[in-house]
């Protein structure tokens, strides 16, 4: 699911593209990816472009009269930019948005329909839509941890709970925890003062780093290839590679369809986490420490 960092690099590119444009026409390619009925999506056409804005995964187009659209792409959701009335070709075409310089469509990937648009009128009916998770750039450490605080999690859900942090998900979560040398199982209520410190200034900096690199991607191309996984990433979707800061492998924790990926010598004191699936499959001889788990490879 694209996260903070990639909804600013493409609302930097939007801005650029239709902001002040009339919106000339609204295609839906498919009835499902439309979640309002009230107001219908025709009142749209003809007004113009007035405000481009992050609601925390969500990207919302504000055009006259106080109306937004409002996209939340999902885990496969993607954003194009094509030439005037481009085709929404096949089954992953969802929407196309008219300019007269371009149509903005989106697509899906995979047969779930996820990825939605939202009609909505009125800055009250735009802020119910958004989960609450305070603002990593316009807070203090305070703030930071009081939001974390909220409950005993772990810091991997504390960090991907929308309503805690505004949009932080898996990839840029496995990123920040390993910034700060942090444990994704470590508990949020048991966590030091200098951890608190450790993980702010980690999730201010991993976030700022990665919003200015995409950012300065998306000044010279639309961002077609939004992904979660990057060469330059520490280490998310690195399992089995080196560690940039200690050069052991990286590990991973599977479950579902996310994964958490982390440095054992940096953020566990050299313990394996426990994999639910492989921890089943192995029981006693699951390993606890890289030694063991160096050990059970040979044998």
């Amino acid at each position: 699911m694209p996260e903070l960092p990639d909804i600013a690099a493409y609302i930097s590119a939007l801005d650029a593209r239709i902001l002040g444009q009339p919106l000339e026409r609204v295609r839906l390619g498919s009835v499902f990816v439309l979640r309002t009925a009230d107001p219908p999506i025709t009142v749209v056409e003809g007004k113009t472009v007035r405000a481009v804005r992050r609601i925390g995964k969500r990207i919302a187009i504000g055009v006259d009269g106080d109306l937004w659209m409002v996209l939340h792409l999902m885990i496969a959701g993607r954003l194009h930019w094509k030439p005037p009335q481009a085709k929404l070709a096949g089954r992953n075409g969802l929407l196309a948005l008219d300019f007269p310089s371009g149509s903005l469509v989106l697509t899906e990937a995979g047969s779930k329909r996820r990825a939605s648009l939202h009609l909505l009128r009125g800055e009250e009916a735009l802020q119910a839509i958004d989960p609450g998770g305070v603002e990593v750039f316009e807070t203090d450490l305070d703030g930071f941890r009081t939001a974390l605080n909220a409950e005993n999690r772990t810091l991997k859900r504390a960090l991907t709970d929308p309503r805690l942090i505004s949009g932080v998900g898996n990839a840029y979560s496995d990123e920040i925890l390993h910034a700060a040398q942090l444990s994704p199982i470590a508990l949020t209520h048991k966590l030091k003062p200098e951890e608190w410190e450790r993980l702010f200034v980690a999730a201010r900096s991993t976030l700022a780093l990665w919003v200015d690199r995409l950012g300065a991607e998306a000044a010279k191309n639309f961002p077609e290839k939004v992904t979660a996984f990057r060469p330059e990433m520490a280490v998310h979707g690195k399992f089995g590679e080196p560690c940039p800061r200690c050069g052991q492998k990286v590990q991973r924790i599977r479950y579902a369809d996310n994964e958490t990926d982390y440095c054992a010598r940096c953020q566990t004191s050299g313990k394996v986490l426990a994999d639910r699936g492989l921890s089943r499959l192995l029981g006693a001889d699951w390993p606890r420490t890289l030694d063991e788990l160096e050990a059970l490879k040979r044998r």
